[in-house]
């Protein structure tokens, strides 16, 4: 998944950003809501995570402007602030999950994770796309019967594809999912190489190009006897 944290406590972000790449996850953490609201506008995030006591303008403000505006990003509100009609506020005000500080950062992504599967319409923890199986939680490929080990951004790249399995994604889109700003510009061939990588380790026909536009998930039947 692709994230953004807005936390202002910066032991706290730092710890939580640290916690989520190590997991896996592409992340974004930004300390003010500005500029949290300018990184909404230009990257497509799977999850928001939200503190409520921000500097300026506060957190729950950011999420009634941003739910105002149509933005249908799922949001989890990690906050200190535990009462009973704060919880009820922010739920009302569009957050999709409210948690209360101190947290583990493997129950974070549960939650995340858990937020996603709602978002995608998905009732499994386990995506399945006709021989093709990938559990989240775990980052566990299999193709068939055979167990299939996969890089940190390879997995990140069969994750965003399995995401919209119907749609045809843009290089931009896909790269998107792969890398947050901190890293740098990847190298022009990066993303074709792990498409490489892909099809050599899990079957040819797993991803497929769409020339002029980008690439997609083979079709559900692709190989389905591995």
């Amino acid at each position: 998944m692709r994230l953004l944290i807005l936390e202002d406590d910066a032991q706290l972000g730092e710890a939580l950003s640290a916690g989520l790449r190590q997991l896996g996850h592409v992340v974004d953490w930004f300390r003010d809501g500005e500029h949290a609201d300018q990184a909404v506008q230009s990257a497509a995030y799977d999850a928001l995570v939200l503190d409520l006591g921000l500097p300026r303008t506060d957190g729950l403000t950011w999420l009634q402007r941003w739910r105002a505006r149509g933005l249908a990003l799922p949001v989890l509100v990690l906050t200190a602030r535990d009462g009973v009609e704060q919880r009820i506020e922010g739920l009302d005000s569009g957050a999709d999950d409210y948690l209360i500080k101190p947290i583990a950062v493997e129950e974070l992504a549960a939650r995340l994770r858990a937020m996603l599967r709602r978002a995608t319409g998905r009732a499994q923890s386990e995506w399945v796309h006709g021989a093709l199986r990938y559990d989240p939680a775990t980052r566990q490929v299999r193709w068939g019967e055979r167990s299939v080990e996969l890089t940190a951004r390879e997995i990140a790249l069969l994750e965003a594809l399995l995401k919209q399995p119907q749609r045809v994604l843009s290089k931009a889109q896909l790269q998107e999912q792969l890398y947050d700003w901190s890293g740098g510009e990847p190298e022009s061939n990066a993303l074709e190489v792990y498409v490489h990588h892909l099809r050599r380790k899990i079957h040819p026909g797993v991803i497929r190009t769409v020339r002029g536009v980008g690439y997609a998930l083979g079709a559900p039947d692709e190989g389905a006897a591995p």
